[in-house]
């Protein structure tokens, strides 16, 4: 009983990580008992093998499904790149073809404008199956939301192309001076998101934001990815809206339970 209740837990949890982890897993398992295996390095590389299979045929499969995935190497011809493997090992690097484009047509407009500028993605959604959370996200359940990471210079002023101050892209927040606007300062909500995380910032590079590239990024997201992509939303905290003086309505706060968004960019389409 107790190494049915062990299988059911792994099963959840690398569904709930990869969403196709729990079958890769599965099928190992069974694989392992009809040849005889039981080392435990065998097992896991025979897991991995599977899983890398059931990897790649996710991305021929997932078109069929609606879903598209993002770029994990930037070359010179494409300038969206997904901040991490890991969020292409893990199978969240999906979006549907709509997003896709816009996230294709933001990173060349950018390179455009600022040659040499690489625009980097992060969570997205998975390949399958539309209200299927992507922990820890309340919202990356349909492919038609994606985050990008924030451009960045360095303490002289030089931008620092496709480089984030986190290494996954998040949890390096732009904390907000005593005077800007914090419409959750003194709440204590037990059930939230909005994670601080005080305790790891002094771990994160001293790196700035690059506005001018921020503020052409959200510009062309509230104009053409409007009018092209049908952009519905864009979350970002109201002391970053204030800084970089984004007036748009399509850019909002996503309210004091959600995550923060001053470590990275939310956009949504219709």
């Amino acid at each position: 009983m107790l190494r049915f209740i062990f299988h059911v837990a792994i099963v959840l949890f690398l569904t709930l990580l990869t969403q196709i982890g729990g079958i890769a897993y599965l099928i190992a398992l069974a694989i392992s008992r009809l040849w005889a295996v039981r080392r435990f390095w065998l097992r896991a590389a025979l897991f991995l093998f599977v899983y890398v299979g059931l990897t790649f045929a996710t991305g021929l499969i997932a078109p069929i499904f609606g879903r598209v995935s993002l770029p994990c190497l930037a070359s010179d011809a494409n300038k969206l790149v997904v901040r991490s493997p890991i969020y292409c090992a893990f199978n969240r690097n999906y979006v549907t073809p709509q997003v896709g484009e816009l996230a294709y047509a933001l990173a060349e407009e950018m390179d455009k404008e600022f040659p040499g500028t690489t625009t980097v993605a992060l969570d997205a959604n998975f390949p399958f199956l539309s209200g299927f959370p992507l922990l820890p996200h309340l919202t990356h359940a349909d492919g038609r939301k994606i985050d990008f990471a924030y451009y960045y210079k360095d303490a002289d002023g030089s931008f620092l192309d496709g480089v984030t101050r986190s290494p996954i892209g998040y949890f390096a927040f732009e904390q907000p001076a005593a005077s800007d606007e914090q419409r959750c300062k003194g709440r204590n909500d037990w059930l939230t998101g909005r994670w601080d995380l005080k305790a790891i910032q002094p771990l994160f590079p001293d790196y700035r934001l690059e506005e001018q590239r921020m503020v052409a990024a959200i510009h062309w997201l509230t104009t053409e990815g409007v009018t092209r992509f049908a952009v519905e939303k864009i979350f970002l905290e109201p002391h970053l809206t204030n800084k970089l003086g984004i007036t748009d309505d399509h850019v909002r706060f996503q309210g004091c339970r959600a995550a923060r968004h001053d470590d990275h960019l939310h956009v949504q389409v219709q």
